[in-house]
């Protein structure tokens, strides 16, 4: 997981390129300021069975079902946002609150536990997927 400063640190740099090189197109735009630095709290972890009745919420929140166990969770200081199965990479979240990176947190440890486990996108998430850009191999 990355540490909270390099975080903003990364962010940072990627919000002064695009600066850069919207101030040097024609059409010059300006960029919102920089938010406030986010002082949220993330855990990944293994779910337990004291996280059903959360799991339930998040897969009726959804409409999915809630993923087999064994699972792994992303929690926001302290509220579970996005849950992903180990058995077959099936992915639950909150479509209330930006799940895009904890769902990709969650898919890297998830590779890093067991590199055999196939990964399923998401209806919701598949549109995003397509526009990211292919990594270099």
């Amino acid at each position: 997981m990355i540490s909270p400063p390099l975080q903003l640190a990364l962010a940072n740099a990627r919000v002064d390129d695009s600066r850069r090189t919207a101030g040097s197109s024609p059409t010059r735009r300006r960029l919102p300021a920089r938010p406030a630095a986010s002082r949220a709290r993330v855990t990944l972890r293994f779910g337990s069975p004291a996280d059903e009745a959360p799991l339930a919420r998040l897969a009726e929140l959804d409409s999915a079902r809630p993923p087999a166990q064994p699972v792994l969770l992303a929690e926001v200081d302290g509220r579970v946002r996005a849950a992903v199965a180990l058995s077959d990479g099936s992915v639950v979240a909150d479509p209330f609150y930006r799940t895009a990176e904890l769902i990709d947190l969650l898919r890297a440890r998830v590779r890093q536990l067991d590199r055999n486990v196939p990964m399923k996108r998401s209806g919701r998430l598949r549109s995003w997927a397509q526009l990211r850009i292919p990594a270099w191999r």
